[in-house]
């Protein structure tokens, strides 16, 4: 690990020591374990409030802490965003029918340290196009990270997604996306799904993010509803999204999120 333990760049990126990644690890696989739990919730009949309950209760029973209950008001231990929903789902009353797709987001903090992650799950039976919009999707993301190495630029990894999304006739919302986390829940840089190569800052050994693409069928404009929260793609096409938080390596990245049960992708597992 260089010497440039605790300090930030001048684009306000902290830069995080060896120690710290054994943190980021720790609540990261905690993350991913509580969204593995999930996937049997998941199904035709349930409601998004009732999988949101079992979700409190496991954070609550590992005896680490939401981050997202108290969050500028927020009142729920994830995000659930069903069908063309893009984000920040509330959950609620809304039952989930056959061939619902859904994107669960949980974010807990383990000893101080932040791990975030979301994944799709599908209700039922999972549609053609549905099925191929989770695939680009996932695929986005994972050439994303396949992006992340020190001295190559977070345009590069905005590059990398949607160059690949559009090549497959999709769009990448860009109201939306990645951040850096650590002993903090958001902090900079912002981590764009598209962009250009070469272009933003530069990657550097210790920075922590997410890589978090949401990607639509139709058009990539989206609209917040009058809750603040929820937002919608506005030609109420389908909308996915998955998310990892990772950290620069020497000579790449780690991802703090993957799912020890592989269940990462609905159809896995």
């Amino acid at each position: 690990m260089h010497d440039k333990t605790g300090q930030t760049t001048r684009d306000g990126i902290r830069i995080y020591g060896a120690a710290d990644f054994g943190g980021m690890r720790a609540a990261g696989r905690v993350a991913a374990e509580i969204l593995d739990g999930v996937a049997t919730l998941v199904k035709p009949g349930a409601t998004t409030a009732a999988i949101d309950d079992c979700i409190r209760e496991e954070i609550a029973r590992r005896g680490v802490v939401s981050a997202t209950i108290g969050y500028k008001g927020y009142k729920h231990a994830s995000c659930i965003s069903v069908n063309h929903v893009v984000c920040h789902g509330i959950p609620g009353s809304k039952i989930l029918t056959d061939g619902d797709i859904l994107n669960i987001d949980v974010t807990v903090i383990v000893d101080g340290w932040f791990g975030d992650t979301s994944r799709m799950y599908v209700a039922g039976t999972l549609g053609r196009k549905a099925a191929r919009l989770i695939d680009v999707t996932h695929e986005g993301l994972m050439r994303g990270i396949a992006a992340v190495k020190p001295g190559n630029t977070f345009g590069d990894i905005g590059h990398a997604i949607q160059s690949y999304v559009e090549a497959n006739r999709m769009s990448v919302v860009r109201d939306f996306c990645g951040h850096g986390l650590g002993r903090v829940f958001h902090a900079p840089p912002n981590v764009l799904h598209y962009g250009r190569p070469g272009a933003g800052p530069v990657l550097e050994e210790g920075m922590f993010f997410t890589i978090e693409p949401m990607v639509n069928l139709g058009r990539p404009e989206t609209k917040v509803l009058a809750d603040d929260w929820t937002a919608v793609t506005r030609d109420k096409s389908l909308s996915a999204q998955f998310e990892h938080s990772v950290g620069v390596t020497a000579t790449g990245c780690e991802i703090f999120t993957l799912s020890p049960a592989g269940r990462f992708h609905p159809t896995w597992g």
